[in-house]
């Protein structure tokens, strides 16, 4: 068989006038000729019913899907979803109350009215929003350091005047801590909302992934010390402020003679069944309709065997104890407080955002939706604020209970709203329940849960080969900002655009501070949005879809004419030969292989880039992911030797990104992509 002769490589070949500026700046960079708008126009614009509704619409979210809302496709799996999130969230709303320095009943009012408000104004259909444990760690911080048990120790005689005991004043202790956390949540409220209207929403790029990441595993080790007095039954004052984790840990240790045996073997058995309930739920997540709920089974054993046995009576165990029913009226808070809160609020609100909008964008690009992060803001800000005058504290999004909401099949906030509703029927009807419950079972509730970021310590390695300088979290904030200047095909009046080809240049090296204001340009400027083309194509789907039941139940109804219909796939021509007609399915087929956009290639111009790290790296593979999904085609252009170097140290030619993607320069990466685009057209035209 003769071997084809390999096609002839492209040839590269520019012939064109010498330039100088003036030139340019007369003949092909003549600015537009606007005329300024009037008053009336620019009322006009702004002031239109059009312009109120998509106001209304981003302030609140729920009614862009609400309406629309597919009760028969939905529902259940909100339902399911709703119930498994609901009794997630009761065991750890107790649990992080601890870590509030709080009594646990107000762990369940933050895990009621928040999530109750998030449903109407958040952008996010699978968070779950609620108590975290690290930013319950930082308000009981904020809390110990404005309200410690020394300005509560009273002194008592013992029969005489020179023998006296000192113990605290718990109840004042625990309502001046309560103070305390509500003002902070307000303030933090108030800091959320206010950067929400003045769209902050950038703020959160600062928050590098490595830098996040290592700053909740740093939190995690600090909750996890802090937990070791609550498993061994130990009575240690609580630190706050620099090497208060070490200062714990000598306490404990220094007191770990004293360790009531029965609370620990209570501890020890919970944590064990947490964590066989976990590795369970992870190995078979695929064969289970819904994760074993672990917490709440050891939440409700363990309290039965408290009552049980007495164990606080019989064992000094120490348990939670009063749980009031109901729901507390609302209080304005202390508002004298503020000037001391400032600081930690800003802080708090900052890392609760960031923590939250991470989580959002990650399961808006798994379903095929975008989340705005300023009305992200607004929506927490609310939620803080509106629920710290009913007594709640500080809330963000859960890593561990969005996981589970999402996996359980939950597609809105509906679920959401069903989980609140549960944490609802426990603290009116059925709180009293839990007062048995012990808080060394809790403790181990909280320690189990931080497996996850303990994890993340295997970041290290990883960091230490590819960017030394985010291993130790180096502030790159303090690098110049550099804005992404687009370089518009339109301002050149005599240039022209190739068909289906869309070449972006930005005057910036991509880093954390501003690859996603790098991406979003990119969507903007080429009109490319690959979350826009998935759900015209989930749209199209269900079309077809629908259109193609539809038949199907018409063609059981009149088998006859099914029978008929299928010998008009033959038709005779004129000439008596026999021809094959196109058929319905061929013509779906053919409706749903149409090109989602014009747009088939995009070539990113990386002349001007100098730098790019982890996350600018991460970013760009991504959104490459993303338009290859629609059959949009990403190839890069003018890559640096240097730029290069670093490229191959992030490991970023790996899985969907290859060298053969990039190009010495943009006229290279024109002419590949118009000849595969001619390749593609012959073969399916030979199809």
């Amino acid at each position: 068989m003769e071997q084809k002769d390999a096609p002839p490589p492209l040839m590269y070949r520019v012939e064109r006038p010498v330039f100088d500026e003036a030139y340019l700046h007369t003949q092909l960079l003549h600015p537009r000729e606007r005329s300024p708008k009037t008053i009336r126009q620019r009322l006009a614009q702004h002031c239109s019913s059009e312009r109120a509704k998509a106001i209304a619409l981003s302030f609140l979210p729920i009614l862009t899907w609400l309406p629309s809302y597919p009760v028969k496709e939905y529902l259940f799996g909100d339902l399911v979803s709703g119930l498994s999130t609901g009794v997630m969230q009761l065991p750890q709303g107790l649990a992080y109350a601890m870590l509030a320095a709080v009594p646990p009943v107000y762990g369940l009012y933050s895990s009621f009215y928040p999530v109750l408000l998030y449903t109407f104004f958040g952008t996010s259909r699978h968070i779950s929003i609620g108590t975290f444990a690290v930013i319950s760690l930082m308000i009981g911080g904020v809390v110990v350091r404005e309200a410690p048990d020394s300005m509560f120790t009273i002194q008592a005689l013992n029969g005489t005047a020179t023998n006296t005991t000192v113990f605290i004043d718990t109840e004042a202790r625990d309502a001046r801590r309560v103070h305390v956390a509500v003002v902070l949540t307000t303030l933090v409220g108030v800091i959320q909302l206010v950067l929400g209207l003045l769209r902050f929403g950038f703020v959160a790029i600062y928050l590098t992934e490595p830098l996040v990441r290592g700053f909740t595993t740093a939190a995690a080790v600090h909750v996890f010390i802090s937990q070791l007095k609550y498993l061994l039954g130990i009575q240690t004052p609580r630190f706050s402020g620099p090497l208060s984790a070490l200062y714990s840990v000598t306490a404990v240790f220094s007191d770990i003679t004293s360790t009531n045996v029965t609370t620990l073997i209570v501890g020890g058995v919970c944590m064990v069944v947490l964590y066989c309930v976990k590795d369970l739920n992870e190995r078979f997540k695929k064969k289970l309709p819904v994760p074993i709920p672990g917490e709440i089974i050891v939440v409700m054993v363990s309290t039965g065997i408290s009552y049980g046995l007495s164990l606080s009576e019989n064992y000094q165990v120490d348990v939670v104890r009063t749980i009031p029913s109901g729901l507390l009226p609302p209080a304005i808070p202390d508002f004298s407080l503020l000037p001391n809160l400032v600081t930690d609020s800003i802080a708090i609100a900052v890392v609760g955002f960031s923590m939250g909008i991470s989580l959002a964008k990650i399961f808006a690009l798994k379903h095929g939706y975008s989340v705005d992060g300023n009305q992200e803001l607004i929506a927490l800000g609310l939620c803080n604020f509106v629920s710290s005058f009913f007594h709640t504290f500080a809330i963000t999004c859960s890593m561990s209970r969005s996981l589970v909401q999402e996996s359980t099949g939950g597609n809105t906030q509906i679920a959401g709203l069903l989980a609140s509703m549960v944490v609802l029927l426990v603290v009116v009807a059925i709180g009293f329940v839990f007062q048995p419950l012990p808080q060394t079972a809790l403790a181990a509730i909280i320690m189990v849960n931080l497996l996850g970021m303990f994890k993340q310590f295997r970041d290290i390695p990883a960091l230490w080969r590819t960017s030394k300088i985010e291993l130790v979290s180096l502030d790159q904030s303090t690098w110049c900002w550099m804005s992404s200047e687009t370089c518009d095909s339109a301002s050149l009046f005599q240039a022209a655009e190739c068909t289906g080809i869309k070449i972006f240049h930005s005057n910036s090296s991509i880093y954390f501070a501003n690859s996603d204001l790098y991406l979003n340009a990119l969507k903007e400027k080429t009109g490319v949005d690959p979350v826009h083309l998935q759900a015209i194509r989930k749209a199209r789907k269900r079309k077809l879809k629908k259109e193609s039941a539809e038949r199907e139940s018409q063609n059981h109804k009149s088998p006859q004419k099914m029978r008929g219909g299928s010998q008009n796939h033959l038709g005779v021509q004129g000439n008596g030969q026999v021809a094959e007609t196109h058929t319905e399915s061929d013509s779906e087929e053919t409706r749903f292989l149409e090109p989602l956009c014009p747009v088939h290639t995009l070539i990113l111009d990386w002349t001007p880039v100098n730098f790019i790290d982890s996350v600018g790296a991460k970013a760009i593979k991504l959104v490459i992911k993303e338009y290859a999904a629609v059959d949009v085609c990403v190839f890069i252009a003018g890559c640096s030797r240097t730029l290069l170097a670093e490229l191959r140290t992030l490991q970023f030619f790996t899985g969907v990104v290859t060298p053969e993607m990039v190009f010495p320069t943009v006229h290279d990466a024109v002419l590949h992509c118009r000849r595969r685009t001619f390749e593609v057209t012959q073969i399916l035209y030979y199809i």
